[in-house]
C-alpha cells in the first residue's frame, strides 16, 4: 500500500505540473484530495491494516497530502504569475500615444433656439418670467378673455385633468400671473413647455413657446412692430422681410399673424411656402382692455396703460432656421440628426 501511495503521489505531481490553468489545477486537486479523491479512498482502507501499522501509515498519508497541496499551491502561484505577465504584455499602454477623446455632448437644437430667443429679448430689456405647466381653467382661458362658451376654445385641443385643471395650452397664463404680482410697467417673456392634443409632421402633443408681454403708458402697435422686426433680424438675418396680417385672438385687439420672407426660396415662391413667398412665425397684437380688467388692484387701468403681446413656437422657429420639414425629428433622439447641430 505504501508503494501504491508513492505511485499515486508521482502521478498527481505530473498532472499538477502540466495543468495549464487554474480550472484544470482545481480539477486535479479534486481528483486526488477531494472527498471522493484517490488519496481519501486509500485513507479509508487503513481500517484493514493491523493496529500496529496504522499510525505509521496515517503519518505517511499526511506527508503525501501535504506534499501535493504544496505542489498545487506552487503551481497556482506560477499560473497566476504567467497570467499577469500575459495580461501586461497584451494590454500594455503606449504612453506616448495621444489621449482618447471623449465625445463632447451638445445642446439639443430646441435648447439652442430657445436660448437664442431668450438672449435676443433679454438684450433689449425683457426679463424672463415663469409659471406652472398644470394650470387652472381660469388662468389658461377665462382671465385671457376666453369664457367657457367662447368658440376660441375649439382652436386649442386641450388636455384636461380630472380635477378640473388643464395642461396649459400656451404660456399666456404667465401674463396674468405676472401682472397680478407686478405693477406696470411690465416687460417680460415667458418661455416654457405647452401641451395640445395634436400630433403630425408639423405638430407635437408637447412643444415649446415663448410668450412676450409689454405694458406701459403710450405703447403702440408701432412699438410691437419694432420689437418683432429686431427679433426677426437677429434670428433670421437683418435682411429678412416681415409682414403683418390681420387675425383674431381673444386676448388681443387688434391681432395679427406675423410672416417672414420664406427662408427656402427668399420670397420667390416654393413648395414650403405654398408659392406665397411667406412663412408664418407667430401671432401678436395689442392687449385687449378686457384682459386688464381681470387684474385687480395693481393699477392696470386700460385708460392709462396699453400693451402688446406676442407668442411663438420654438419648434416652428427651429424648423425655419435649420430648414427642417418634420417636427418629430426633434424628439426621436437620432444621433445622426442631433450631431448636425
Amino acid at each position: 500500500m505504501k508503494e501504491r501511495l508513492e505511485r499515486l503521489k508521482e502521478a498527481a505531481r505530473v498532472l499538477i505540473n502540466k495543468a495549464p490553468d487554474e480550472q484544470e489545477l482545481l480539477s486535479v486537486k479534486a481528483r486526488y484530495l477531494g472527498k471522493k479523491g484517490e488519496v481519501t479512498a486509500i485513507l479509508k482502507e487503513m481500517g484493514g491494516l493491523p493496529q500496529s501499522e496504522r499510525p505509521a501509515f496515517g503519518q505517511l498519508i499526511n506527508v503525501v497530502k501535504d506534499s501535493l497541496e504544496n505542489s498545487i499551491a506552487e503551481r497556482l502561484l506560477f499560473i497566476k504569475k504567467k497570467s499577469t505577465e500575459n495580461s501586461l504584455r497584451m494590454e500594455k499602454v503606449d504612453v506616448t500615444l495621444p489621449g482618447r477623446r471623449v465625445p463632447a455632448g451638445k445642446r439639443h437644437p430646441l435648447t439652442q433656439v430657445m436660448d437664442d430667443v431668450i438672449g435676443i429679448f433679454t438684450r433689449i430689456g425683457f426679463s424672463v418670467a415663469d409659471g406652472p405647466e398644470i394650470e387652472t381653467d381660469y388662468y389658461n382661458f377665462e382671465a385671457l378673455n376666453i369664457p367657457k362658451d367662447h368658440p376660441a376654445r375649439d382652436m386649442q385641443d386641450t388636455f384636461y385633468i380630472p380635477d378640473g385643471r388643464v395642461l396649459r395650452t400656451h404660456t399666456s397664463p404667465v401674463q396674468i400671473r405676472t401682472m397680478e404680482i407686478q405693477k406696470p410697467p411690465v416687460r417680460i417673456i415667458a418661455p416654457g413647455s405647452v401641451y395640445r392634443c395634436d400630433s403630425d409632421v408639423t405638430h407635437s402633443p408637447m412643444f415649446h413657446q415663448v410668450e412676450g408681454l409689454m405694458v406701459d403708458k403710450g405703447i403702440s402697435f408701432g412699438d410691437l412692430k419694432g420689437i418683432l422686426k429686431t427679433f426677426a433680424g437677429e434670428m433670421f438675418g437683418e435682411n429678412v422681410s416681415l409682414r403683418f396680417r390681420p387675425s383674431f385672438f381673444p386676448f388681443t385687439e387688434p391681432s395679427a399673424e406675423v410672416d417672414i420672407q420664406c427662408v427656402m426660396c427668399r420670397g420667390d415662391g416654393c413648395r414650403v411656402c405654398s408659392g406665397t413667398g411667406w412663412l408664418e412665425i407667430m401671432g401678436c397684437g395689442m392687449v385687449d382692455p378686457a384682459v386688464f380688467n381681470f387684474v385687480k388692484g395693481k393699477g392696470y387701468d386700460p385708460e392709462v396703460y396699453t400693451g402688446f403681446a406676442f407668442g411663438m413656437g420654438i419648434e416652428r422657429i427651429a424648423m425655419l432656421k435649420y430648414k427642417i420639414n418634420d417636427i418629430r425629428l426633434f424628439y426621436e433622439n437620432d444621433v445622426r440628426f442631433l450631431n448636425q447641430f
